[in-house]
């Protein structure tokens, strides 16, 4: 009796372990995406996930520090690269979107077709990503030099940890713009709650974002399965419709 019970147990032990959720290091621009990929995922394959949304050097920095996050969803393809160079990751970065740059307000005066001009005329704080950490951050001071708006911005400017705190920053009204990932604005969440242009693609570097498996992956065959899902046409598509261009 004890000796069937012992055996039942050493065979639900490979189930056990591969019920553990896949913990996800996840850029914040991709949250609300990333939530309906999750959802998808979970859906199609009964494994659990279990994000954490913050700015892609953050992320970086945990990891090196021994974070055991499986997979990493990058808003750059820097950051992924510097972790396998420096042997962080399971495999080779892959890109899994390109994303798109906006200057958001909720300001009734906002001038889309004319923002340069309302930008370095208003008065109000105008937010941006901590451009050391958050690759969103580093594109938006690329698109101020690129206007020649960088002095006149410079001395209203407040930096969010990540884009996530930038986008609250402007929806709280702390800020009178911010520029922000499109994933965000076209979002259920803030949908239809102010105004946005996109940023042309020659004012600043494309925003490609890669996503790499982490060394903890290897014995978590699901984090793998996770990162496979996320190049399927369900998990493109969901992408796409948060305006991500794919690769």
């Amino acid at each position: 009796m004890k000796k069937t019970l012992l055996c039942t147990l050493l065979a639900l032990l490979p189930l056990v372990a591969s019920a553990s959720p896949v913990k996800v290091a996840v850029a914040a621009n991709m949250q609300y995406a990333f939530e309906d990929i999750a959802k998808a995922f979970t859906h199609d394959t009964g494994v659990a996930v279990q994000p954490s949304y913050s700015s892609s050097g953050k992320f970086a920095t945990q990891v090196m520090a021994g974070a055991p996050f499986e997979l990493f969803l990058s808003a750059d393809n820097t950051f992924p690269q510097k972790l396998q160079a420096a042997g962080f990751a399971a495999n080779a970065p892959k890109t899994y979107a390109i994303g798109t740059l906006v200057l958001w307000s909720l300001d009734s005066g906002f001038d889309g077709k004319n923002w340069h001009s309302w930008l370095k005329t208003a008065s109000g704080k105008v937010a941006v990503a901590n451009p050391q950490t958050a690759p969103y951050g580093t594109e938006a001071m690329h698109a101020l030099n690129y206007y020649h708006l960088r002095d006149s911005v410079l001395p209203r400017l407040v930096t969010g940890d990540s884009i996530g705190q930038t986008a609250q920053f402007v929806a709280s009204g702390a800020a009178q713009a911010g520029f922000v990932a499109k994933s965000q604005v076209v979002s259920a969440q803030m949908k239809g709650q102010g105004h946005w242009v996109e940023l042309p693609q020659e004012s600043h570097d494309p925003i490609v974002q890669d996503m790499v498996l982490l060394k903890p992956s290897t014995a978590n065959p699901d984090a793998k399965r996770l990162f496979d899902y996320l190049q399927s046409p369900a998990a493109r598509a969901i992408l796409q419709s948060y305006g991500y261009r794919l690769p």
